[in-house]
């Protein structure tokens, strides 16, 4: 057991070196930033269409100017790209990026609070910059994501980053977001399924919880100019919320939990709100439409959420609802394979939604649906310069990414996945190779 147990800590110490080693690697390719000219693209605008042969101009991380017949300035650095194609970065609608590390070691995890209750704890805070994760998801052309808490009822507030800066602060894309995990009505893992009373008795726990803190929440913004009102953090992180100045994402997936989630904030009456996951959305769509209310659905890349369903259910999901006249965004759901983004987004126009609005679902929609709209998400003369250059359809995994820009830096194509490519491809094993690879001495 010593042993084994000596085996997993070295184990582990090189997995922290080789990660540190991956930080100070990162740090030797400098981000450039000024005024960029890109010029021969074919450039997916996304809200005014496709620009051929089309030039690209950036200053101070603004886009200057974007068209077919653009005066190139005489002091921007200019980037031929012809026979590539320019797209706005992509945004993961939800992740937990920046804020797990290790999944073995619980101080690198921090993605979760303890209590059911911790509205104020703040995932941006929490944001490590250096992570391994960060640069092996951007140069897969993801830019922004939605970070976000994880556990308990209302685990607390996200962050919309992008993925470049030195300080939580510095990512920052300029929204935050409570989240609350609806109660749900499913009957526990196959391995404890619960009653239909124990699930009944559950959820009527669980709602009785959620509106007592809500009505909390309530009374608190009535009165939290008063004199003597006490102290209340996690209370006071709910009443934006109550006044309609920050929004909330309700994590909801079951078909009746959805109407259900529907139902409670119609009585509420809250203004900003946004569904998540919605893996049954499919079998509400209409009622969905009908709300008004944005969905982020996914991961699209995952099993049916029942036996009986057909296995393209997750597939579809978007593209059904998106069909019956709700705006989706898409999300990852993941850690160190958000870089995967693109490709459930194939999966989503391949499964009925069409290659245009899963598109808009990893940019605009999710811009949109996540309050910066008039910063990312299309690339629009005033919008930040967050847009990456590629050999083709990002969609496809044939396609490579080679320039990426976020708010106006030019990003090295560079991550820990890609030194590890040319590493190997290109090995020299500095063996003498006169001599055994590997000499065992005689005792």
């Amino acid at each position: 057991m010593k042993k084994l147990n000596s085996y997993l800590i070295a184990c582990l110490l090189t997995i922290v070196s080789t990660m540190a080693i991956a930080q100070e690697d990162d740090q030797v390719l400098k981000a450039e930033y000024g005024k960029f000219a890109l010029t021969n693209a074919k450039i997916y605008t996304v809200t005014k269409g496709v620009i051929e042969n089309g030039t690209l101009v950036i200053n101070n991380g603004i886009i200057e100017a974007v068209g077919a017949n653009v005066q190139i300035p005489n002091d921007a650095k200019v980037i031929d790209v012809a026979g590539k194609e320019i797209y706005p970065g992509m945004i993961d609608g939800g992740t937990t990026l920046g804020l797990n590390e290790i999944g073995s070691i619980a101080e690198a995890q921090d993605y979760r609070e303890y209590g059911a209750i911790t509205p104020q704890m703040e995932a941006l805070t929490a944001v490590n910059p250096n992570a391994v994760t960060i640069p092996v998801t951007r140069v897969s052309g993801v830019t922004t994501v939605w970070t976000m808490p994880q556990g308990g009822v209302l685990p607390g507030t996200a962050a919309a980053i992008n993925l470049f800066g030195y300080t939580p602060d510095q990512m920052y894309a300029g929204q935050r977001g409570i989240v609350m995990n609806f109660p749900s009505t499913a009957g526990g893992r196959r391995w404890r399924r619960l009653s239909e009373d124990e699930i009944k008795k559950r959820q009527e726990r669980a709602m009785k919880e959620i509106n007592e803190t809500w009505d909390k929440a309530e009374l608190y913004a009535k009165i939290e100019n008063a004199e003597d009102v006490r102290n209340y953090p996690e209370i006071e992180a709910l009443v934006p919320v109550v006044k309609g100045e920050t929004p909330i994402f309700i994590e909801v997936n079951a078909a009746q939990d959805i109407l259900n989630a529907i139902e409670w904030i119609k009585g509420r009456g809250y203004k900003q709100v946004v569904l998540t996951g919605v893996a049954e959305g499919w079998r509400v769509a209409d009622e969905i439409a009908e709300s008004g209310y944005p969905v982020i659905a996914g991961p699209v890349q995952a099993i049916p959420t029942r036996s009986s369903d057909s296995f393209d259910a997750a597939y579809a999901n978007p593209g059904i609802m998106s069909k019956a006249g709700v705006k989706v965004a898409l999300r990852t759901m993941d850690n160190e394979n958000a870089r995967n983004l693109p490709y459930h987004a194939g999966f989503a126009a391949a499964y009925g939604m069409g290659k245009e609005e899963a598109l808009k679902a990893i940019t605009i929609n999710a811009a949109e649906i996540l309050g910066v709209g008039d910063q990312i998400g299309s690339i629009e003369v005033g919008k930040k310069a967050n847009f990456f250059v590629s050999t083709g359809d990002p969609f496809e995994t044939a396609t490579k990414i080679t320039d990426l820009f976020i708010d106006g830096y030019k990003v090295p194509m560079t991550s820990r996945h890609i030194r590890l490519y040319d590493e190997f491809l290109n090995r020299a094993t500095g063996v003498d190779k006169t001599k055994p690879a590997i000499e065992i001495k005689k005792k």
